[in-house]
């Protein structure tokens, strides 16, 4: 025999008081409402998609159909232009972004070019526009391309590809993941 119940008038109110906000903090957090949502900013870990493209529209690199790029705000892993551009979006933002040479890989550099022996150059590369890698006198890693093949020396352009190209960007946020942040704890005063 089930169990009947009766409640008064006083009682129903102050249950309701008491399983009221209880329910409103469920549904509030389960639903975002209430909740401040989460925007690109420093020290997150950011997830995109994106496609690079020149000013004349040719596509210089996606990663749409494929894995998200991931960096953390505001460190520096991508060019400035297009890092403060990204700053505040939340996921699901899409944004196309107009990148100028100097907040991208910088203005072209007249004076970046080297000239070496041939015979420090593997023949393979002997052809104008070839990418090589190598290290400076330090160890640190230097990208050039072949510029000019001379009788006994090759020229070498150490600027970036696509210095003084303005980049557009087609910018999805895929994710937003905030990062561990150390905590700081107040001891007893």
């Amino acid at each position: 025999m089930p169990l009947k119940m009766s409640l008064n008038s006083k009682q129903i109110l102050s249950l309701s008081l008491v399983v009221f906000p209880l329910f409103l903090n469920v549904a509030g957090s389960e639903s975002g409402e209430g909740a401040k949502p989460i925007t690109v900013s420093a020290g997150e870990e950011i997830s995109i998609e994106y496609t690079l493209k020149l000013e004349d529209k040719t596509t210089v690199d996606s990663n749409v159909g494929g894995e998200p790029f991931k960096f953390i705000q505001g460190e520096h892993q991508i060019i400035t232009g297009l890092e403060t551009a990204l700053e505040g979006l939340k996921v699901g933002d899409t944004k196309t972004i107009k990148v100028k040479p100097e907040d991208g890989y910088g203005e072209v550099d007249p004076n970046a070019v080297q000239e070496v022996e041939k015979s420090r150059i593997p023949p393979e590369a002997m052809v104008i526009g070839t990418p090589l890698e190598g290290t400076d006198p330090s160890g640190h890693p230097i990208h050039a391309r072949v510029r000019e093949i001379k009788e006994k020396t090759v020229v070498l352009d150490l600027n970036h590809p696509l210095a003084g190209k303005t980049l557009l960007f087609d910018v999805k946020i895929l994710g937003i993941q905030a990062q561990n942040k150390p905590e700081s704890h107040d001891h007893d005063k």
